[in-house]
C-alpha cells in the first residue's frame, strides 16, 4: 500500500488524485473534473449522467445545474446522491456518497459571474430536460437571450444555482495487477474520518 493511501484526510487525497489528473495532457484525459453523478428519484427511479466538478472543500464536492432538470428535480426531492470519478490512464477511480445541500446565492451568482458569456446566455435559454417542440426552438430562444442582455451583464437565472454534496464515504480505488486492487474507504463518523482497507 502506498503512502498516499496511509493518509488520514480524504478531501487532500483526493485534491492531490485530481492535480495528477489535471496534469496529464487533455488527449489522455480531457475532462479532469469530469464525474458520474446518480441520482434518485420520490419514485425510486435511479438516473446518472456526467457532470463537472466546480469545488471541492472539506464541506464537500460542489456542482451547478439547471434547477429544474431531471437531476437538479430529483436533487430537490432525494437529497441523497453518488459520484464517482474514473482517471483511466491512472488506473485510478473515487466513488463518493452523501448529502446534497444547496450552495448559497452568494456562491452561486459568484460562480455563474465566472462563466463564459455563451454558457450564461445558455443557461438562461435551454430549458434544461424537457422536450423541444419545434426545430430551432433552442436558436430562438438563444438569440431572444442575447437581446434581452445586449451591452449588459447576465444575471443569475433564479432557476439556476448549484449543489453541495457532503461526504458521508470516500473509497478511492487504484488498479492492481491480476484484479489485486487497492481499495481504500473512509467513513464519517461524528466528524471524524475514519479508515478502512477493502478486499479488490
Amino acid at each position: 500500500m502506498t503512502n498516499e493511501h496511509r493518509a488520514t484526510d480524504p478531501i487532500a487525497l483526493f485534491r492531490h488524485w485530481l492535480a495528477d489528473a489535471e496534469g496529464l495532457p487533455r488527449d489522455r484525459v480531457p475532462e479532469p473534473t469530469a464525474f458520474a453523478l446518480a441520482t434518485c428519484a420520490g419514485d425510486g427511479r435511479p438516473a446518472v449522467r456526467m457532470v463537472l466538478l466546480k469545488d471541492v472543500d472539506p464541506d464537500g464536492f460542489v456542482f451547478y445545474t439547471n434547477l429544474q432538470s431531471r437531476k437538479g428535480r430529483d436533487l430537490t426531492g432525494n437529497d441523497r446522491a453518488a459520484m464517482v470519478f474514473h482517471w483511466a490512464p491512472l488506473e485510478r477511480q473515487v466513488r463518493v456518497e452523501g448529502r446534497v445541500t444547496r450552495v448559497s446565492e452568494t456562491e452561486a451568482d459568484a460562480y455563474f459571474a465566472t462563466r463564459a458569456r455563451g454558457s450564461q446566455i445558455g443557461a438562461w435559454a435551454s430549458r434544461q430536460s424537457q422536450v423541444v417542440q419545434r426545430a430551432g426552438d433552442l436558436e430562438r430562444r438563444v438569440a431572444e437571450v442575447e437581446a434581452r442582455f445586449a451591452g449588459v451583464a447576465v444575471p443569475r437565472p433564479d432557476f439556476w444555482s448549484g449543489f453541495r454534496l457532503t461526504p458521508e464515504t470516500i473509497e478511492f480505488w487504484t488498479g492492481k495487477p491480476n484484479r489485486l486492487h487497492d481499495r481504500q474507504l473512509f467513513v464519517r463518523a461524528a466528524g471524524v474520518w475514519q479508515v478502512r482497507t477493502l478486499y479488490p
